[in-house]
């Protein structure tokens, strides 16, 4: 009986950790910019954040969006996702030029009778992916 419960507890404790770390993703996408060259992939560690245009030349490569899972997510893991995916467009850099929380979609609540459209809120990065001439 004992092997039994200690079992149980552990599957618990390992379906609570699952839940937990599932809720805390972070969505990407990428778009490159018509006309720009194909660089290969750079190293995500290597993709610097930045919240200002840098003063050196470089090259736009295109936009990263980045939607977080939850508005309260640690922004490190939130970062390293958009260096991850800017890094799949040669990226050396990502300038943050949109950080908000908007309308990211709707639902309806409530019964027959009374329903209601009720938006759902969620936090929208963008950043532009640039490449050092």
């Amino acid at each position: 009986m004992k092997a039994i419960v200690r079992f149980c507890i552990s599957g618990l404790a390992c379906g609570v950790l699952f839940l937990l770390t599932a809720c805390q993703t972070v969505t990407t996408s990428h778009q490159q910019d018509l006309g720009t060259p194909k660089f290969a992939p750079s190293d995500p560690a290597q993709v610097q954040i930045l919240r200002n245009e840098p003063q050196r030349p470089h090259l736009r490569l295109g936009e990263v969006r980045a939607e977080p899972s939850s508005t309260s997510m640690d922004v490190a893991k939130i970062e390293d996702a958009v260096r991850k995916e800017a890094a799949k467009l040669g990226a050396d850099a990502a300038v943050v030029v949109y950080d908000k929380t908007q309308v990211v979609g709707a639902q309806v609540v409530g019964g027959w009778l009374n329903r209601s459209i009720e938006t759902i809120q969620g936090r929208v990065i963008v950043a532009i992916a640039i490449k050092y001439q």
